[in-house]
């Protein structure tokens, strides 16, 4: 399974990716995660970024193309995976895709949690307040000022990918707003609508080339059973043939007609002048 979870910030992606992991066995493509294993192992794309990155720059988003084709390229990413941080614009869903095309791959689904912002600004709000209640610092970046920057970002670059995978027929629509286990029983039931179109798809295709190959395999048999044909009919005639043939040189058959005739003609013609010639007999004597 290949997916992009899709939603502004604080809409519930990182939770219900990690329950997608755990439930599919895939892996989590975070660029981020990605660019810092990049340059650990001084991979020649990791290098590149490293001294980017050092400057505080944005990378590059060949850079990160190039990063995410090594990642999918490892073992681990064979099963399937959720894409977490990329792609943010149209040009990066453009540039993946042309990745993924020289794959073989493609993304199954992009599922957009759909939540509503001034609900999002009250759910950070509670979490904010629940934090400092337990005594805790509040995260820097999870303050309503900060969403509200974050909102307004989302809405600019990400937004647009929505009409961009709409009209590619890959988005589907969640209620983000929906408690989250009610999200990921949504998202579950349609994963397997997914899944069971893909098998019937596969089904159906199939059907063909099955048939195809069964077609090959008559016309190819066919001369073949033509000509055990011609032979099983010669079987049948020869020994018919044979027989009249040997009949004709042997004379048997006349041989038969022969000895049947002298068989009756002389047994008949025999019996005949005997009782005559007993009878006369009989009376000379009287």
């Amino acid at each position: 399974m290949r997916l992009f979870l899709l939603g502004p910030p604080g809409s519930g992606k990182g939770t219900q990716a990690q329950r997608l992991i755990h439930r599919y066995g895939i892996v989590q493509l975070s660029t981020g995660e990605m660019l810092r294993a990049a340059v650990a192992a001084q991979t020649p794309v990791g290098l590149k970024a490293k001294d980017i990155m050092a400057s505080g720059g944005l990378v590059p988003d060949d850079i990160v193309i190039g990063i995410i084709s090594d990642r999918l390229d490892l073992a681990d990413a064979a099963n399937g995976f959720i894409l977490d941080g990329f792609p943010r614009t149209v040009p990066q869903a453009h540039a993946l895709d042309e990745l993924l095309k020289k794959k073989r791959l493609k993304l199954d689904a992009v599922i957009e949690l759909r939540v509503n912002e001034s609900a999002l600004l009250q759910r950070v709000e509670n979490r904010a307040s629940e934090t400092r209640a337990r005594g805790e610092e509040v995260r820097v970046d999870d303050t309503p000022e900060v969403l509200v920057k974050r909102l307004a970002s989302y809405r600019t670059l990400t937004e647009p990918l929505i009409h961009y995978y709409s009209e590619r027929r890959k988005l589907l629509t969640v209620d983000g707003m929906m408690t989250i286990e009610h999200v990921t029983h949504e998202i579950g039931r349609i994963l397997a609508a997914i899944g069971a179109a893909d098998a019937k798809a596969t089904k159906k295709a199939a059907k063909p080339a099955a048939k195809a190959a069964r077609a090959g395999g008559r016309k190819t048999s066919k001369p073949a059973r033509k000509a055990s044909g011609g032979a099983r009919k010669a079987a049948k005639t020869s020994p018919s043939r044979s027989r009249k043939a040997s009949a004709g040189k042997t004379g048997k058959k006349p041989s038969r007609k022969a000895v049947s005739g002298s068989r009756k003609r002389p047994a008949v013609g025999g019996r005949k002048p005997a009782k005559k010639a007993a009878k006369k007999a009989g009376k000379r004597r009287a």
